[in-house]
């Protein structure tokens, strides 16, 4: 069986985390998705962060949290963006869709939110919360050593 892999951003300041609103479901999560064949982890990454949230960022910005098992069959390539100012959750804009049964189309993300690390842990799925769990050392410490010059939304 071949192992897909999901690519996703992190959203933080450090002590927040941007989460969207999985339509039609209890969870919330991080914008993410499947790498198209022979997409960089990186691009599929950014482009998923522009489709699900409007938000645009430049290679340069994130850092690269490693790739983990994330369920059976399927693994989560992580990069973060620390930016000392979040974005309004309300000024966030899905544009990646899919189909209900009756054929309507629906955003995959209904709505975004700021939590802190642990309220996220207690909004995504527990396989989600694990990864997240896993990269949260290694992320804060990279926040903390990044250069603060560039202004809150470096990479902008």
């Amino acid at each position: 069986m071949t192992r897909q892999t999901s690519c996703g951003v992190v959203v933080t300041n450090g002590r927040m985390i941007l989460l969207g609103h999985a339509t039609l479901s209890p969870r919330w999560d991080i914008p993410k998705g499947l790498a198209e064949p022979d997409e960089p982890f990186i691009e599929a990454a950014i482009r998923e962060l522009e489709e699900e949230t409007g938000l645009t960022v430049v290679p340069e910005a994130l850092c690269d949290l490693g790739v983990h098992r994330y369920r059976p069959g399927k693994d989560l390539a992580l990069f973060a963006w620390a930016r000392d100012v979040l974005p309004k959750p309300e000024t966030l804009t899905c544009r990646s869709t899919f189909a209900l049964a009756n054929g309507r189309l629906v955003p995959e993300f209904d709505r975004f939110a700021l939590f802190t690390w642990p309220e996220a842990a207690t909004r995504v799925g527990r396989n989600m919360a694990r990864v997240l769990d896993e990269v949260r050392p290694g992320l804060n410490s990279w926040a903390r050593s990044a250069d603060r010059d560039q202004g809150p939304d470096r990479g902008i």
